[in-house]
């Protein structure tokens, strides 16, 4: 199968990327983004890097007919593409919604009506968003509202986008705490951290974990709509218990 990873030089898209280099069933990586997407780090024996293929893409609000030939006949995306809120205070909120939820919409939009080899089974659209976001307009949160009633617009538009399209795209909605992984922290803020999940109540996931339980559900279809946490970490342990073993 052929998979797009939106977002292709992030923290999760990375190590979504090591993973799918290893795994048999995924024959093609489309790596989208404004930067190039190297191998990377740490990918085991049996990885061919030679699935990864980087395509640039410079505006993300139009999508060119070369970009489009790059990204046809995909059988699955993971949009990895956001503002997170360590970075609302770079830019005003206009272009972080603009980012969020311009670019995931005109995103689905355009890949899924692209022409695929096969159809047999619905093209699927994995958009990662956050514990927080909420879809119900009404209920404003009380830290970082505009931001969460943002992030829960989009859910509510993909997974929308979805049940419209005649069975044609399957999405799901994941939504995860703090994504953990090696290098993202240094020790004292690692402490930070914990205090702070302790304190508010985030759940964690570890990057690895996160990342095998996207790529099980591009890979083996959408049981649900929406993965919550634990949910991530629950298929993400199975599926990297599953991994084939390097020789």
């Amino acid at each position: 199968m052929k998979l797009i990873v939106a977002g292709s030089t992030g923290f999760v898209a990375t190590e979504i990327i090591r993973q799918a280099l290893s795994l048999p069933s995924i024959t093609s990586v489309a790596a989208l983004g404004r930067r190039v997407a190297a191998v990377p780090q740490n990918i085991g024996p049996n990885a061919d890097a030679s699935k990864l293929r980087s395509v640039l893409l410079e505006n993300f609000e139009d999508y060119p007919d070369s970009i489009k030939q790059e990204l046809r006949n995909a059988d699955a995306c993971i949009w990895t593409i956001a503002i997170t809120p360590s970075g609302l205070n770079k830019m005003p909120f206009e272009e972080v919604r603009e980012i969020c939820l311009g670019y995931t919409v005109k995103g689905l939009e355009t890949i899924a009506q692209l022409p695929r080899e096969s159809t047999a089974r619905p093209f699927r659209f994995i958009y990662i968003s956050g514990v927080n976001a909420e879809r119900d307009q009404s209920k404003k949160p009380w830290v970082l509202g505009d931001y969460c009633l943002m992030r829960g617009e989009i859910e509510t538009r993909v997974l929308e986008y979805a049940k419209q399209s005649g069975g044609s795209v399957e999405a799901c909605v994941a939504k995860p705490g703090l994504i953990n992984g090696p290098g993202k922290r240094n020790p004292v803020q690692q402490v930070l951290s914990t205090i702070g999940r302790t304190i508010i109540g985030i759940p964690k996931v570890e990057v690895n974990e996160i990342a095998a339980a996207l790529l099980d559900q591009a890979i083996n279809g959408i049981k649900q709509e929406t993965l919550l946490n634990e949910d991530l970490v629950r298929i993400g342990q199975n599926a990297l218990k599953e991994e084939p073993k390097d020789s």
